[in-house]
C-alpha cells in the first residue's frame, strides 16, 4: 500500500497540478478553447514530434518489436469499440468521438511524464515511449482526423485535408534527419525545443481548461463504458500481447504501462476544432484522466511484479 501511494504522489499528482491551473485559468478568465486546440494541433504536437523522433535513439529490431505490438492492439481495440457502439446504438458522429476516446490514450502529455518519472529517465524507456507516442500521433492525426472530417466534407476532402497537416511533416522531417544524421543548427534547434518543452505543460492547461466548461449531463452512462474500455481493458489487451509475444524485463513494462494511459487530450481537441460531440469527448477526457489516478498507478505497481 506504502508503495502505491508513493507511486500516486511522485508519478500521478505532478500531472494533476498543471491541469489544476488549467481549471483556475478556464474560470477566471474565460480562455478561448478553440484557439488552445489549434495551438496545439498546428503549434506545439508538431514541434514536440519533431524533437523526439530527431533526438531518440532505437533500433530497427526495437521498432519493429513496438509496431507489431501496437498494430495488435489497436486492431483488437477497435474491433470491441466498433461492436460496444453498435449495440449501444450511437449515431455516426457520437461513435466515432466514442471510438476515438479507446484508441487514442494519452502517449504524450501524460505517458512520457509517468514514463520519465517511472524509470527515471532511462533512455531506453523514454525510447519506447516516443515511439509509441509516434505511432500514437500518426494515428490520430490521420485516422482521428479523417474519421471525424469524413462525417462533414466527405471521405476524399477529409483525406486530402490530412496534407494540410503540419504533423505529419514535422513526423517525416525528424525521422528524416535522425536516418541520415543531419546536424540541425543551432538557431533552428534552441526554439524547436523551446516549442517541445512547452507541449505537456500546455496540453495539460487545455485539458484543465476544457474541464472547467463541463456540464454534466445524461451521457455518463456512456462515458463509464469508454472508461472501462480504455482503462480496464486497454491494458488487459496489452498484456496479453506482450505475453503472445513474448516481451520482458524493461521493454515489457514500458509498454504495458503506455497501454494504461487515459484517453488522450488531442482526441478531445480535435472533437473541439471540428465540433463532433465536443462535450462528450472533453467527458470522456475528463473522467478517464481522474480515474487514471487509481487505474495507472496500479499498472505501474503490478507491472513490478510480472516484469
Amino acid at each position: 500500500m506504502e508503495e502505491f501511494l508513493i507511486i500516486l504522489k511522485d508519478v500521478i499528482l505532478p500531472v494533476f497540478m498543471i491541469m489544476g491551473i488549467g481549471f483556475f485559468l478556464q474560470r477566471k478568465f474565460d480562455l478561448d478553447l478553440q484557439t488552445l486546440a489549434r495551438l496545439n494541433i498546428y503549434f506545439l504536437v508538431p514541434g514536440f514530434i519533431f524533437v523526439k523522433l530527431y533526438d531518440t535513439t532505437f533500433s530497427g529490431q526495437l521498432l519493429l518489436q513496438i509496431l507489431v505490438f501496437f498494430i495488435l492492439l489497436i486492431v483488437i481495440l477497435y474491433i470491441i469499440a466498433t461492436i460496444t457502439t453498435r449495440l449501444i446504438g450511437f449515431d455516426k458522429g457520437k461513435a466515432t468521438t466514442f471510438s476515438n476516446s479507446i484508441l487514442f490514450f494519452n502517449s504524450g502529455n501524460y505517458g512520457v511524464p509517468v514514463n520519465d518519472l517511472v524509470f527515471k529517465s532511462d533512455p531506453l524507456a523514454m525510447s519506447i515511449q516516443v515511439i509509441i507516442l509516434t505511432f500514437q500521433n500518426i494515428l490520430l492525426f490521420s485516422y482521428g482526423i479523417f474519421s471525424l472530417q469524413s462525417i462533414q466534407i466527405g471521405k476524399l476532402r477529409a483525406l486530402l485535408s490530412y496534407f494540410k497537416m503540419p504533423v505529419l511533416y514535422a513526423m517525416l522531417a525528424g525521422i528524416l534527419l535522425n536516418i541520415t544524421e543531419v546536424s540541425i543548427p543551432s538557431f533552428v534547434w534552441v526554439p524547436a525545443n523551446y516549442i517541445a518543452d512547452a507541449m505537456v505543460a500546455m496540453a495539460l492547461l487545455t485539458l484543465g481548461a476544457q474541464v472547467a466548461q463541463l456540464r454534466l449531463s445524461a451521457v455518463l452512462p456512456t462515458v463509464y463504458v469508454s472508461l472501462a474500455l480504455r482503462l480496464v481493458l486497454g491494458p488487459l489487451v496489452a498484456l496479453g500481447i506482450i505475453f503472445l509475444l513474448q516481451m520482458d524485463g524493461l521493454v515489457a513494462q514500458a509498454l504495458f504501462i503506455a497501454s494504461a494511459m487515459p484517453t488522450a487530450v488531442n482526441s478531445s481537441v480535435i472533437a473541439q476544432e471540428y465540433n463532433n460531440h465536443p462535450t462528450f469527448a472533453a467527458q470522456i477526457v475528463l473522467f478517464s484522466t481522474v480515474f487514471s489516478t487509481i487505474t495507472v498507478t496500479a499498472v505501474i505497481y503490478f507491472s513490478r511484479l510480472l516484469f
